[in-house]
């Protein structure tokens, strides 16, 4: 959707001229009461997994967020662990880059680790094409951040225009970043769970989805009520809290604004919340 979304604009503008979406526009989900939540599904036997909500750049989250399921898992004994990533990594928060550099080095710890491509990681790849009408569009949705943390020359950056950072940007991204991100997953499907960034379109089959839904599907999806299957963990869809549905189970608690991270955790037929939070490191200090 990035390449179909963005504008032709002119070139030649200023970065610190464009025309910035104020983060109250964000999209976030008018909630509703929740339905009861059945337990009936379940993972294998044997299967710890954790799956970990939007980062959008929250770093300090995300460490604090490993820390709390290395301490829990090591607290419910021994199984094998599966630790998944939902997507959009970037973006909005200040800390893109450390973010992917500590996703990409998970798996010297989590062996099993498994990324989710969102809808931010796949606009940020469009933009490392040099493509200035991507370049615009990206930094518009939270990407000017993303874009801050790897040119890491504020000065240079705000007279910088969008064909300079078409331009330099490339250049700025290790390949091992591009690798990684590229390398991400739609789906990942765990016993009676299928996990995706966004949602699925209701009444298609898993493995006739379209990539456009899976990573921007929002409201044929969050206002479906039927019976998918499999219960859906996604992320991409802002509540306040995790959103438990009888058919889904949204962990996108908005930690780029909210300063709160949410991961689910699943074994058996349990599951559990997880949350990395702004007020734990002041509650520390």
């Amino acid at each position: 959707m990035c390449s179909s979304a963005v504008g032709a604009g002119k070139t030649g503008d200023q970065v610190t001229k464009r025309q910035m979406i104020p983060l109250s526009k964000f999209w976030k989900r008018k909630e509703k009461p929740a339905s009861p939540v059945p337990l009936h599904f379940s993972v294998p036997a044997g299967r710890r997994v954790y799956a970990i909500g939007d980062i959008h750049g929250r770093d300090d989250l995300f460490a604090q967020m490993i820390d709390h399921i290395r301490a829990d898992h090591a607290a419910r004994g021994p199984a094998h662990l599966t630790l998944i990533l939902l997507g959009d990594l970037v973006d909005r928060g200040a800390q893109s880059a450390a973010v992917v550099e500590r996703a990409m080095n998970l798996r010297h710890e989590f062996a099993d680790t498994r990324l989710l491509i969102g809808n931010h990681e796949e606009c940020f790849l469009a933009a490392l094409t040099g493509d200035v009408r991507r370049v615009r569009y990206f930094m518009r949705i939270g990407g000017d951040a993303t874009v801050r943390s790897y040119w890491q020359d504020d000065a240079s950056l705000a007279t910088a225009t969008f064909e300079e950072v078409a331009e330099r940007l490339p250049k700025l991204v290790p390949s091992e970043h591009v690798n990684f991100l590229s390398m991400g997953e739609d789906v990942v499907e765990i016993g009676d769970y299928v996990f995706v960034h966004a949602g699925i379109r209701p009444g298609v089959p898993l493995e006739k989805q379209a990539l456009s839904d899976l990573r921007w599907i929002r409201e044929e999806f969050l206002d479906d009520p039927g019976d998918h299957g499999k219960m859906v963990v996604h992320g991409h869809s802002i509540t306040s809290e995790p959103d438990q549905r009888s058919n889904r189970i949204g962990i996108d608690v908005g930690a780029f604004r909210s300063g709160t991270l949410a991961a689910l955790g699943l074994e058996g037929n349990r599951r559990w919340f997880l949350f990395a939070s702004d007020r734990a490191v002041e509650n520390a200090a």
